[in-house]
């Protein structure tokens, strides 16, 4: 008797195997994130930039906390980009750089299951540079309001580093929970190792709420 093989893509970098971007590119109509699939095409159509995909392996629409990091970078852009390099077209803790590969392991060492999560950017597209202008940021948090109103299960929204800290103003009366970190970039980890290790303990506060939350 032939069986099929179960695939596991979740690991460090995955995204770099053209198989496993085929593969979640086929999981994107899938319940949990045919709706945000849709949002990312209508972003697509506002014409500011090029927008990822939502990682089919997160929480999607089911999601209790949404991680909310800054911009997109070259390797969420889908093929040949701004940088030269060939990302994976998704916003992915898999993709093959090392800030994602650093969520993962911390995302492991905070206790939190994947699909409990689901992750985006305050600013929600990348064009070609990490610099965030104060109209950019404005529109990127009506972004982040619509996607909300998305997310029907929803408790908290962690702002990973300090552009996506930015936006904390606006989200006061959405009756989430906020939370705040640094971010699992390089740069954090060269520059204040202490607060890039600290991470994984301030994820772990998120993870305290949502299962002490009587709505979880």
């Amino acid at each position: 008797m032939n069986e099929a093989k179960s695939i596991d893509d979740d690991y460090p970098r995955s995204m770099s195997d053209a198989c496993v971007r085929r593969r979640l590119r086929a999981m994107l109509t899938l319940p949990h994130v045919a709706k945000l699939t849709a949002y990312a095409a209508e972003l697509r159509l506002r014409g500011s930039g090029e927008v990822p995909e939502f990682d089919p392996l997160d929480g999607g629409v089911d999601a209790l906390v949404l991680f909310l990091l800054e911009k997109p970078g070259p390797m969420t852009a889908d093929g040949s980009n701004f940088s030269g390099r060939s990302g994976s077209g998704f916003i992915s803790r898999n993709n093959d750089d090392p800030t994602a590969a650093a969520a993962i392991a911390f995302m492991q060492k905070a206790g939190i299951p994947r699909k409990l999560t689901i992750s985006w950017n305050v600013i929600p597209w990348w064009n070609g540079t990490r610099k965030v202008t104060g109209s950019e940021l404005r529109d990127g948090i009506k972004c982040v309001r619509e996607l909300i109103l998305m997310l029907p299960k929803l408790l908290a929204v962690v702002m990973v580093g300090q552009k996506a800290g930015r936006a904390r103003p606006n989200l006061e009366n959405t009756g989430l929970a906020l939370f705040n970190s640094d971010h699992p970039s390089p740069i954090v980890r060269a520059r204040f190792p202490e607060r890039w290790n600290a991470i994984p303990g301030e994820w772990s506060k998120v993870g305290r709420f949502i299962f002490e939350s009587p709505e979880a």
